[in-house]
């Protein structure tokens, strides 16, 4: 099987090293790896790449910026023109991204059978550009790998088929198992002051949160009123946000640079409790038996605010200052995103199904 792979921005780079390193073991499958560019940052995408040893994309696209109408119509056009060269078998696209919507489009505009990975997240939040690219990817797509129960019911919910549905769990959590013993410690962490076990990791960059000043300041409000020292590692957009909106952080708040993948698992693992706009940082909390504060006002991944391991705080200082200051949970995680197979029975069905004609 000839597979062709789309992946742009960071949540899709773990997860294709994940996949792609499945690949490399297996005889029956030929993966062309293609890069929009959506993230061109040496520090959101080379690192990963290099990190991760996900091998060297065989088309970079280089598109990156623009608006969203912008920049997923330029991706439409590339790829379509990389599918009539390779003509693949399938095309593979993961998440929410524009990378992840313009692959699809051009495949299925195409007549090649499109797979999605971390099909049936919702949000419920139409304001949210990530959501209508994972409403409409599942919608064209014809093979969709549900990460939890929870994402199989929305697909069954908008009517999908249940013989286009999988479930084979998450590939992240195949990630987080992988990579932790890789972990690295960055180097400016001694230089901080800082203790293991003794501070919260925070991420903010989602554009509801860094383009709305209001929103901005609440977060980093809250942030403030941390009794551990927090640690974060500053999106180039929120910083520039920052300054825009004239936000001081306070002194406990200590911004440091992006940090690659392997410095990520670290902190995660080390640190107390973490603090984020991101779904996968929500997620990787879990994975780490930490609590997530999750600044949003609401969540793709409901199962873990249902099970009391993960918070919603928003943007609203009271709230947040409130989460942070909540003793985390204890006691062992569950099988909430599979048994760390998720690659190889992704693959298993990826194989069957074209086999089969499926």
């Amino acid at each position: 099987m000839k597979l062709l792979t789309i992946i742009g921005a960071r949540p899709q780079f773990i997860k294709a090293a994940t996949v792609s390193r499945v690949i490399a073991g297996r005889d029956d499958i030929t993966e062309i790896l293609v890069h929009t560019g959506q993230h061109y940052d040496a520090n959101m995408s080379d690192i990963f790449f290099e990190e991760m040893h996900i091998p060297k994309p065989d088309h970079h696209l280089g598109i990156g910026g623009g608006g969203h109408g912008q920049m997923t119509g330029r991706q439409l056009e590339a790829i379509e023109r990389v599918l009539l060269e390779e003509k693949p078998d399938r095309v593979l696209v993961y998440g929410d991204t524009n990378s992840t919507l313009a692959g699809t489009l051009a495949a299925v505009k195409l007549h090649i059978p499109v797979a999605h990975v971390e099909a049936g997240l919702r949000s419920f939040n139409r304001r949210m550009p990530e959501e209508i690219n994972r409403v409409l990817t599942d919608h064209a797509a014809d093979l969709l790998f549900a990460p939890t129960e929870t994402a199989v019911a929305n697909l069954r919910a908008e009517g999908l088929p249940a013989d286009r549905i999988k479930l084979p769990g998450d590939v992240m959590y195949d990630a987080a198992l992988f990579y932790r013993g890789l972990a690295r410690r960055p180097d400016w962490f001694a230089g901080h002051g800082l203790s293991e076990g003794a501070f919260v990791l925070a991420t903010v960059h989602r554009a509801e949160n860094t383009d709305d000043p209001a929103r901005l300041a609440g977060i980093f409000a809250g942030l403030a009123q941390s009794a551990l020292p927090v640690v974060l590692p500053l999106h180039p957009r929120t910083r520039g946000r920052l300054d825009a909106a004239g936000i001081t952080p306070a002194p406990n708040i200590h911004i440091v640079p992006p940090v690659g993948y392997l410095e990520m698992v670290w902190l995660e693992a080390a640190c107390q409790m973490i603090a984020s706009d991101s779904g996968g940082v929500q997620k990787e909390a879990y994975f780490h038996g930490r609590r997530c504060v999750i600044l949003r006002d609401e969540t793709e991944w409901v199962e873990l605010v249902e099970a009391g391991w993960n918070v919603i705080a928003g943007a609203d200082t009271a709230r947040i200052a409130a989460a942070l200051a909540d003793p985390p949970p204890t006691g062992e995680t569950t099988q909430l995103y599979g048994a760390g197979d998720a690659a190889s029975l992704t693959l298993d069905i990826l194989v069957d199904m074209t086999v089969s004609g499926g």
